[in-house]
């Protein structure tokens, strides 16, 4: 069982999971790896026609033939116990509680050869109604504080497996990071008015020189103060404050952004591995007036050292104005 414990220093709440040592790993040292992808492998348990390797369905698209397109299942390996009691105990500056939660995987295709980019638009809508489906569903959860909805791409990134896959996380407890944000986000309310992520879109927007793309109901830029390489921000033209809040059109905007974006990546930056990630208000504050749902690309072109780890500090080696203007100078 996994047990999540507090540390009152950095206010962080950390989840101890000893199953996830356990999962399998395409990428580990001695193992096959396979640079260019077959179609099908018999080993793969997101494979089409190798279902019965994975836990029981929980939510599926279907094509018209009434095979599978997307589907959603448990995680085997999962990093949060399906419990309702959260068993706090405390001693001292010790605490600690059951790490009750919800942990999904998205199977993002059938096919073992395929990575986001080269879905196509159509295909990554399946993926994103999919990704609102379960995001409202677990909303209802009485346990469920936080919901991550994220992407590992290859394995700078932090994935395990090579076939396409995202996960969804439903979390007890508001991450440390999370907190901040909000509590950020609610000072420039009180004291400028408005949504601190609407102001910075707008000043994005004047300012151009960091712009990617412009949509009618998204934007996608590189943020002023980008934490490393090709950071990439697409965030919603209208105040949104959950990413639930998403309409089927929007979706479908949402989807050839993404797709042009990733391609764009690919191209000038030498397809990096990178993390997906929807940060969308916590479960409390789904019609805040504060704060506002994005999705953010982070390519792992550059890795955390000494300096970022001891002072929380990052450094960034390319400014994200060279870095915007590459993506916008590739030809699709």
């Amino acid at each position: 069982m996994s047990e999540m414990r507090f540390n009152p220093i950095t206010l962080d709440w950390v989840v101890m999971s000893p199953a996830r040592e356990l999962r399998p790993d395409d990428f580990h040292h001695g193992k096959e790896v396979h640079p260019e992808r077959p179609h099908h492998r018999d080993n793969c348990p997101f494979c089409a026609g190798n279902e019965t390797m994975t836990p029981g369905e929980i939510a599926r698209v279907n094509a018209p033939d009434g095979s599978w397109l997307v589907r959603v299942v448990p995680n085997k390996y999962s990093v949060f116990n399906p419990v309702n009691d959260l068993q706090r105990q405390k001693q001292g500056t010790f605490r600690s509680m059951s790490a009750a939660g919800v942990h999904e995987v998205v199977v993002e295709h059938p096919r073992h050869d395929l990575d986001l980019g080269a879905m196509g638009p159509a295909h990554l809508a399946l993926i994103l109604r999919m990704y609102r489906e379960r995001y409202r569903a677990l909303r209802g959860n009485p346990m469920v504080e936080s919901i991550v909805i994220f992407k590992n791409q290859g394995q700078r990134a932090g994935s395990s497996l090579e076939h396409a896959h995202s996960q969804i996380m439903a979390a007890p407890v508001l991450s440390s990071q999370v907190g901040m944000r909000l509590q950020e986000a609610r000072r420039f309310h009180e004291l400028e008015g408005g949504c601190l992520y609407c102001t910075v879109l707008r000043e994005e927007q004047a300012a151009q020189e960091r712009i990617i793309e412009t949509g009618t109901a998204f934007v996608a830029f590189m943020p002023y103060a980008a934490l490393s390489p090709y950071h990439t921000w697409i965030f919603p033209c209208k105040h949104q404050s959950a990413f639930d809040e998403i309409s089927d059109a929007d979706i479908e905007e949402l989807a050839g952004m993404l797709s042009r974006v990733l391609r764009r990546l690919k191209s000038a930056a030498g397809a990096p591995d990178y993390n997906i990630t929807i940060r969308s208000a916590p479960v409390g504050e789904v019609s805040s007036g504060c704060f506002h749902w994005y999705l953010s690309i982070v390519s792992r072109i550059s890795q955390l050292a000494g300096f970022e780890l001891g002072s929380g500090t990052y450094i960034n080696s390319m400014r994200p104005e060279l870095c915007a203007e590459r993506l916008r100078g590739v030809a699709l």
